[in-house]
């Protein structure tokens, strides 16, 4: 029988450092299923976006990576900025600090992620188009602007912590109690508000282990709003534990929509959370692309 072959893609600086030891945990998986892994590392930020855009595909069943949320980005990029004939299915085995996408399909093993890209058919997901002041991405995890930027860009600090980075930084950040003044834009709806935070999801989970959108679907075009607008830091705080069980979402602090679009115009510009990276400066446009591209997710 002839096998299949697939593009794996190893990320061994990214998140927990142990891209080369999942690969090895996960590649009977592969060899049993007789899929033949062609490997590649990544040696800067960006290079699993560039291999996703230039490798030659010819023939390959899936674009395959070992890492977390960024690298999935990454590939996700690269992956659609190919013509729509060139392009294969994406896989993914969760080797980050952070690994919402995978958690929110349930895949943080990676040995049931390798048994869902050998044996599974893929699944069409939706992407955010997200337009700034500095160009144009693509997004599939989530968009954040105010606390949860604050949070992520200390995170960053923490990384010494290991998976507890999110935890210390969130403390932190609440207790700091910076809130902004935006107008934020929804299906012609327009409000006017200082605001603690907004976050806008494609998947459920968010950070590590926090179900910040429970109703999120990867699939039905729609994105998930979750608006906290100023609020005493006390609340925030309190807030905060309920957000791992999705508890929050009874917290008349929170304003939650489902929306197919949506534009922010913050007062003083400040960075934005995409898929996990700090970028952006200032407004945000964003459109939901039904089923942009596939992945396989068991």
């Amino acid at each position: 029988m002839t096998g299949r072959k697939m593009v794996m893609i190893v990320n061994p600086h990214g998140g927990v450092k142990k891209a080369r030891h999942l690969l090895e945990k996960a590649r009977p998986v592969f060899e049993a299923a007789n899929v033949t892994l062609e490997i590649h590392e990544t040696e800067w930020a960006g290079h699993a976006q560039e291999l996703a855009r230039e490798l030659d595909l010819t023939g390959l069943d899936g674009f395959c990576a070992i890492g977390g949320d960024g690298t999935l980005h990454e590939s996700m990029n690269g992956m659609l900025e190919r013509n729509r004939e060139d392009r294969v299915p994406i896989g993914m085995i969760a080797g980050g600090s952070g690994n919402a996408f995978m958690e929110t399909v349930g895949l943080l093993d990676p040995i049931d992620a390798a048994t869902a890209i050998c044996s599974s058919p893929p699944r069409s997901i939706d992407v955010a188009r997200v337009e700034t002041a500095e160009g144009i991405t693509r997004v599939c995890n989530i968009i954040g602007w105010g606390l949860v930027t604050d949070i992520g860009e200390r995170s960053e600090r923490y990384r010494w912590t290991g998976t507890s980075r999110y935890t210390i930084a969130s403390v932190i950040e609440v207790l700091r109690g910076h809130n902004r003044a935006a107008r934020l834009v929804i299906d012609g709806e327009e409000i006017r508000e200082q605001f603690s935070f907004i976050l806008a999801c494609n998947t459920q989970y968010t950070g590590k282990g926090m179900r910040m959108a429970p109703k999120a679907d990867l699939s039905d075009g729609l994105i998930d709003l979750v608006i906290v607008r100023k609020a005493p830091r006390l609340q925030i705080l309190k807030l905060l534990p309920k957000v791992f069980d999705g508890s929050h979402m009874e917290s008349p602090l929170l304003d939650y929509r489902q929306v197919k679009a949506f534009e922010l115009y913050p007062d003083e510009p400040d960075p934005l959370n995409f898929d996990g990276e700090i970028r952006g400066t200032g407004w945000v446009k964003v459109e939901m692309v039904p089923l942009a591209f596939e992945m396989y997710t068991g």
